[in-house]
């Protein structure tokens, strides 16, 4: 496995309930785990996130909810509709529901299918094709 050069590792509070999410919903692939510290390494496509317990190793503040305030998560993948239709499928309401969204670069008009949804912690996941 190749590792990608900028790989978030997000401070969880239930690893059980974030691998349920992840794998179970989205359909993530476990890469490893290491269950003694509450770790689990995910990937789809070309996208690849850690996650770990709260544990205090990396708290810089108090966590409350939702976490990762200001920040989402933009990841490509090969099939936004069947994702999409998997959050919706297990109950979860979308952040903002899918829509084709233009964005200007340049003089470049990028044009991407994209939804948002919240994991259980807060944090926010931009999924585009």
């Amino acid at each position: 496995m190749k590792f990608n050069s900028l790989i978030p590792e997000l401070t969880v509070a239930d690893i059980e309930r974030t691998r349920q999410f992840y794998v179970g919903v989205l359909q993530f692939k476990i890469e490893y785990e290491r269950s003694e510290d509450k770790f689990v390494f995910l990937s789809m496509d070309n996208n690849q996130m850690m996650f770990e317990q709260d544990n205090g190793n990396w708290s810089v503040g108090i966590l409350e909810y939702p976490y990762g305030r200001g920040i989402n998560f933009e990841m490509t993948v090969s099939d936004v509709e069947n994702i999409y239709k998997r959050v919706l499928d297990a109950g979860i309401k979308p952040f903002r529901e899918m829509k084709v969204s233009h964005y200007r670069n340049g003089d470049e008009d990028i044009v991407q299918k994209e939804f948002l949804v919240q994991d259980p912690d807060g944090y926010l996941l931009r999924f585009t094709e």
